[in-house]
């Protein structure tokens, strides 16, 4: 045998199609079918243990159940002869206890199981045809009692115990509700309802007599003892999320109409798919599903029979999905909560697992409750492709669900997943572990993986790429086109090499460990390895009886194995098969081998693997191991020869632990460090950075705040507990204050009861007494009268007794007198009838004697006549037959020698069928493929022909308003012309005001002349007020300087001589003789002239402002008239122009409704509506305000279509 083997390390995935296929080992522990194993897996250290499936020759898992006690796991499995097989869960190694079956009864499958509340007893569903219901004592392996439940056109969808009672089951199907009960060894029918219309899809027992069951039209109902009490619908109005969704999926081109009635249908479609597929109770009441990606929460009320829905948890959409809503369409299949209730479980169709905390779901009653996975998001559909990387323990899936996942094989965690449009057939890692190529149906992406994302960098134009691997040094990788290999440059991209050869479509290549071979293997029976420096074929081996899958070359390049449809792993060297070893009728589907080159692992098309010595021999030298449930498609060795990987079509990744037989890892020739680097881009880095950023100032804003907060909050608690401190204080004096009042009073009290209690026992005693002696003598009068009324009844008694005596003595004598008389009358007449039918019998009796015997021996010479006749006939017809006897086994004799030739025919001709089975296999997927296309398109060209004639429809319904739009627009161009003489008359009242108003501006005029002279004038006196402040600006300049001069002469002070030269140069450069004479004389004269000057404008002004008092006075009284006739004609001109608007909104309304841009309406139609809104010029008043004049002027405006405003404008003079 071989010295390496494989052990179950990790497994990602879900057995779908398997009943109640999750359950509770412990409150950390689940239970769940994957491959062909069942997992036992740990919620929180993460860890899995397997229980591994039936060995036999058995197609696959079909339910699951779980004893009372969480002891033991029944696994049912069909084949041939259907089998339960009973696990101890408790023993370490999940040890096999009992396998149960039909016994003498034919059964292919069991559907449903369940154990009994003690776990001693079990029942089994049988499948069609017979739908047989076994009760076994499953210890003793003993068929307690078998029952048909149903008939053949009626499947039975669950099987259950009453959680109470041993002996009473319930079973639920199509048009089936039943409760069994079993007694003197038999399984009876305790109820009978006629249920034909409903299909019972799950049920579960709430108490000993109630259960509950869910339909597949979203139906609850309950039954009491086998009778039907009440039933309710889960169905509810669908989430505003959902609305909204359907909303937007509704083309906005399409008519309002449509609009609404396309969410309807959905809704009506999802309701009609609210199947209850699981249902399962709990102390509080049950949760049940509800419909693609919902389950309902149902606790009892108070009332006793009826519960309500409390909370909907849903299936959150999934962000990494190209159609998020996708993850909110699964259908739930099993629920199973823990056995605390704390959390709840939930598989669905699509291979997906999830769980919710209970308390969670009701705490949070406000949002809507959400699902999470409860270990990762795995593959629903067939795994295409596995690639692994040199720097990191990295793992690359992709499957035809369009999803590629990167998953850690040392961690055990999905690090990476994102979905596409397309289905991807193939994947590889770049031995970086930072780029991936990913072959999809349409083109070849080369893609950066991010911390969060799987990103497209390049694309290449390869279509359907089935088989994608890069170059061990990561400088080039490998594409298959069909029958086509393309190698390209990983840096440059540019395509190297093309390889032709091969006649047939490539299923597998592999690159030896310097890159400088490159080995392929097709569906055209050929093996080829190629020279990737100057693409020439190295060596060939063609086999075309052989369709071969899977390819991989020895660590030295040297030797070759392949596998394919022909049953034999094939060892190739120098272009010849050097051997071939069986696979004992089993098709090998891919092959890979250690870096050691110590043993091949192959996988096989019924899921198993196994592991086989190197160097092959002829003999059977390998261990099988029980991995997947489907053809494993991928498998792949860990550059550090620690790991297997294999994948499959049911849709799981299993990771082996290679060991030897001591059950320790193979050495390793260096420790491998893997790298921790990832890759991430620039925006993305500096869109976290800044979040970093805003984080911290927000937290040290917070901090502040909170800082604050505290010291205000410690303030006020301070002042409050030294308030209530001191309160407490006064109101501790005041208490104890009273407790000695009170205590004084409880004294007095308990004095005064004390005294009233001994009153009062007194006076019961003595009332006692007197009672008690009345009581006595009432007493003895009654026991006397009872004494006399016994006496009385014993003497009635005796007489009657003495009367029922003698009345049945003589009832006795009169009836024993009647059957004597009436015996001797029968025994006379029997006497006379006897004697005459007895001498008639005996004469006819003698004449049939007669008449027998005479017809027997005429009947007995007949027969002899007729047998010897026979004899002859038969020793001829014997004698005729052995001869022809004697020529059938010449004949015979020839015919087996055919029958032995047509065999060796036959298993050539299967050999054959294989081969062709695979390459129809292969050509049924491309078909599949061209299909998905043809229907694409044809949608999508349905889609497009479907708007086309909506638009059509829609452009008739636009013409025929485009038509009423023209009848109201003439209607509208009537009511308009008595409008416009109304605006040509208010015109002239305005051209009126206008001269009006032009006197007004005369006057006005007038008036702004004089505050010109006044300003004129008040300039020439600010200017004179310059030239003084320049002046005194000027002298203050000197005096500094002339301080400066003096302050440097003091420093002389102690040499007479040179202070009284610089004392003289100061008077020689400040003072001169003009100055010093005028300065007396201009003085007053300036001061006299500047004082009568502004006595003389002081004057002025106020004259001034006397005029205007007056002026403004004449003609404010003009401008109020003027203002209130403006006011009026405004507001009227105001309403017609609102009027105007809304026909212009109305027909510009029915204009955007016509949907025509382009044809606009005649130009005498638009002129005869916008020569109203352009053409008229109006007058409006503007209040102009000044200090110096408060006249109102009015200026004529050019009105457009806006309204008309009285406009404020206030002028101040400075």
């Amino acid at each position: 045998m071989a010295s390496v083997v494989a052990q179950c390390h990790y497994i990602f995935g879900l057995r779908t199609g398997v009943i109640n296929n999750i359950c509770y080992f412990d409150e950390q522990t689940v239970i769940f079918p994957c491959g062909n194993n069942c997992v036992r897996y740990n919620i929180d250290q993460r860890w899995q243990r397997f229980i591994p499936g039936s060995t036999e020759k058995s197609q696959g898992m079909q339910a699951l159940a779980i004893s009372a006690n969480r002891r033991y796991l029944a696994v049912s499995e069909r084949g041939e002869k259907g089998t339960i097989t009973v696990y101890d869960l408790q023993h370490e190694q999940s040890r096999k206890r009992k396998v149960l079956s039909g016994g003498e009864v034919p059964v292919l499958e069991f559907v449903s199981m369940a154990f009994s509340p003690d776990s001693k007893y079990l029942i089994g569903q049988a499948g069609a045809p017979d739908w047989t219901l076994f009760y076994w004592m499953w210890e003793k392996q003993k068929v307690m009692a078998s029952v048909k439940t149903t008939g053949s056109t009626n499947p039975i969808n669950q099987v259950s115990f009453n959680p109470q009672d041993n002996t009473q089951i319930c079973v639920s199907g199509n048009g089936v509700f039943k409760l069994f009960r079993y007694a003197e060894g038999a399984l009876k029918q305790s109820n009978f309802l006629k249920l034909e219309s409903q299909n019972f899809l799950s049920h579960t027992w709430m108490s000993e007599e109630r259960v509950i069951a869910g339909t597949e039209t979203g139906r609850l109902l309950v039954f009491e003892s086998g009778d039907l009490r009440w039933e309710m619908s889960v169905t509810t109005k669908p989430a505003t999320q959902e609305a909204d969704r359907s909303d937007r999926m509704t083309d906005q081109s399409v008519d309002q109409s449509i609009k609404h009635f396309r969410p309807s249908i959905l809704h009506s479609l999802q309701l009609e798919r609210r199947k209850i597929t699981a249902i399962t109770s709990y102390s509080k009441g049950f949760a049940c599903s509800a419909g693609p990606g919902t389950v309902c929460l149902f606790e009892k009320t108070e009332e006793k029979d009826n519960y309500r829905k409390t909370r909907e948890i849903r299936i959150p959409a999934d962000p990494c999905s190209n159609e998020p809503s996708h993850a909110e369409q699964q259908e739930m299949v099993t629920l199973c909560i823990s056995p605390s209730e704390e959390t709840l479980v939930t598989s669905t169709d699509r291979g997906q697992l999830y769980s919710i905390t209970l308390s969670s779901a009701e705490m949070s009653k406000g949002e809507q409750a959400h699902f999470e996975f409860l270990s990762h998001s795995f593959h629903s559909n067939i795994i295409t492709g596995l690639s692994i990387c040199i720097r990191k323990p990295l793992i690359a899936t992709c499957s035809l669900d369009h999803s590629v996942r990167i998953w850690n094989f040392e961690t055990n965690v999905l690090e990476l997943h994102k979905e596409f449009q397309e289905e991807a057939f193939s994947v590889a890692l770049h031995p970086s572990g930072l780029f991936i190529l990913v072959g999809f149906s349409d083109k070849l992406r080369l893609m950066n993986l991010l911390i969060d994302d799987v990103r497209t960098f390049k694309e290449f134009t390869v279509r359907g790429c089935r088989e994608c691997v890069f170059s061990h040094g990561g400088h080039m990788f490998a594409a298959v086109n069909g029958n086509l290999i393309h190698i390209y440059s990983s840096t440059t991209f540019d395509n190297l090499l093309n390889l032709k050869g091969h006649n047939g479509k490539v299923r597998a290549i592999v690159w030896s460990t310097d890159d400088s071979r490159l080995v392929s293997c097709g569906m055209d029976g050929a093996v080829y390895e190629w020279n990737t420096l100057n693409s020439k074929r190295e060596s060939e081996s063609v086999l075309k009886s052989c369709s071969y899958t899977g390819v991989t070359i020895s660590p030295d390049a040297k030797t070759i194995f392949a596998v394919g449809t022909d049953c034999t792993l094939k060892e190739i060297q120098d272009c010849q098969i050097l051997r071939e070893v069986a696979a004992d009728d089993v098709a090998y589907t891919t092959i890979a081998m250690s870096r050691s080159g110590r043993v091949l692992f192959a996988g096989t098309s019924i899921g198993t693997v196994r592991a086989i010595k190197y160097p092959l021999s002829t003999q059977k030298d390998w261990i099988e191991y029980q991995a997947h449930s489907g053809a494993v498609t991928k498998m792949v060795i860990t550059f550090d020869d620690q790991y297997l990987l294999t994948v499959s079509e049911d849709c799981c990744l299993l990771i082996w632990k290679i060991i030897d037989k001591e059950g320790r890892g193979l050495k390793r020739d260096k420790d491998i460090t893997y790298a921790e680097e990832i890759l991430i881009t620039k925006s993305d880095l500096e869109e976290k950075n800044q979040i970093m950023m805003e984080l911290k100032t927000r937290v040290e804003e917070l901090k502040m705040e909170n800082e604050y907060q505290l010291r205000l909050k410690d303030m006020n608690y301070n002042e409050k507990i030294k308030d209530l401190s001191e309160k407490f204080v006064q109101e501790i004096e005041s208490l104890k204050t009273k407790n000695q009042v009170l205590k004084t009073e409880k004294e007095k009290q308990e004095m005064s009861h004390l005294e009233v209690t001994r009153e009062v026992v007194e006076k019961h005693s003595r009332e006692q007494q007197d009672f008690e002696s009345t009581s006595n003598q009432k007493l003895m009068l009654e026991y006397e009268k009872y004494q006399e009324l016994q006496l009385k009844s014993q003497l009635m008694q005796e007489g009657y007794e003495r009367q029922l005596q003698a009345m049945e003595d003589s009832k006795g004598r009169a009836l024993e007198e009647l059957t004597l008389f009436y015996e001797a009358k029968l025994q006379e007449k029997m006497l006379m009838l006897g004697q005459d039918e007895s001498r008639q019998q005996m004469r006819e009796f003698e004449e049939s004697k007669k008449q027998m015997e005479e017809d027997g021996d005429r009947e007995i010479q007949d027969i002899r006549i007729k047998y010897e006749r026979k004899l002859r006939v038969e020793k001829e017809i014997n004698l005729r037959l052995k001869g022809e006897t004697g020529v059938m086994r010449k004949k015979f004799s020839s015919l087996q020698k055919d029958i032995d030739d047509r065999n060796v025919e036959i298993e050539k001709l299967r050999v054959e069928q294989q081969k062709l089975r695979g390459v129809i296999k292969s050509l049924e997927k491309d078909i599949l493929g061209l299909k998905k296309e043809i229907q694409e398109r044809d949608e999508t060209i349905q889609d497009k022909e479907k708007r086309i004639y909506d638009l059509k429809k829609k452009n008739q319904e636009l013409e025929k308003f485009k038509f009423v739009l023209d009848y109201k627009i003439k209607e509208l161009k009537k009511q308009i012309e008595p409008r416009e003489n109304d605006i040509k008359e208010m015109k002239e009242q305005i051209q009126e005001m206008e001269g009006e108003l032009d006197q007004v501006h005369k006057r006005n005029t007038q008036l702004e002349l004089n505050i010109t002279e006044l300003k004129l004038k008040l300039k020439a006196t600010d200017k004179e007020m310059h030239k003084e402040t320049q002046r005194v600006r000027d002298v203050e300049a000197l005096v500094r300087r002339f301080k400066t001069d003096l302050h440097n002469c003091v420093g002389f002070i102690q040499e007479p001589k040179r202070l009284k030269d610089s004392i003289r140069e100061l008077y020689d450069h400040y003072v001169q003789q003009s100055d010093v004479v005028d300065i007396v004389g201009v003085d007053a004269d300036i001061q006299r002239e500047y004082s009568r000057q502004r006595e003389h404008l002081e004057r002025n002004v106020a004259s001034l402002k006397r005029k205007l008092a007056k002026d403004t006075e004449v003609h404010r009284t003009e401008n109020v008239k003027i203002m209130k006739e403006n006011v009026s004609l405004i507001k009227e001109i105001n309403d017609l122009r609102r009027e105007l608007r809304l026909v212009r909104t109305q027909v510009h309304d029915n204009k955007s409704q016509s949907g025509i841009s382009k044809k606009k309406l005649s130009s005498s139609d638009l002129t005869a509506l916008t020569s109203v809104s352009h053409s008229t010029d109006l007058c409006v008043p503007i209040a102009l305000t000044s200090v110096s004049d408060s006249t109102d002027l009015c200026i004529p405006i050019a009105l457009t279509s806006d309204l008309c405003i009285p406009i404020a404008l206030s002028s101040v003079s400075p």
